[in-house]
């Protein structure tokens, strides 16, 4: 039995694959699954329903178990404030310095680019988020 935050099986097996450089989505509700992400990205689904789970629900146990070294925030059409991005400012702290908000477009292409998906209920409109693993900065085995 894992005594660790992150004990979703699916989950823990996609994160495992993925190294330096690559990327994961967190896609909200609304998020195009099928004509926005390569063929090839594994999906795995955590949406149950309409708000269950969010983005950042799903985004605290991952930051405990993955390095990220940036993450893309999907902007807004007229461009104001994503009420979520907050949210994930919070969540990512300082640790992760290098943050950049992407219109749609852009954004999409950069989703075109990750190797893991993560379906979530996050309703909250253009509350999709793109990281990239960055390095361990620990020592080996204890």
């Amino acid at each position: 039995m894992l005594t660790y935050g992150l004990i979703h099986p699916p989950l823990l097996a996609a994160l495992a694959r993925l190294g330096h450089g690559d990327r994961l989505l967190l896609a909200d509700a609304n998020f195009p699954l099928r004509s926005a992400t390569k063929a090839s990205a594994e999906v795995v689904h955590l949406n149950l329903r309409p708000g269950l789970l969010s983005i950042p629900d799903v985004l605290e146990p991952l930051l405990a178990a993955l390095p990220v070294e940036s993450a893309v925030f999907m902007g807004a059409p007229d461009g104001s404030e994503v009420p979520a991005h907050a949210d994930y400012r919070d969540l990512l702290g300082p640790a992760v310095g290098h943050r950049v908000e992407a219109d749609r477009w852009a954004f999409y292409d950069q989703t075109r680019t990750a190797d893991v998906v993560v379906a979530t209920a996050d309703v909250r409109l253009c509350s999709n988020l793109v990281l990239t693993v960055g390095v361990h900065t620990t020592g080996g085995p204890r």
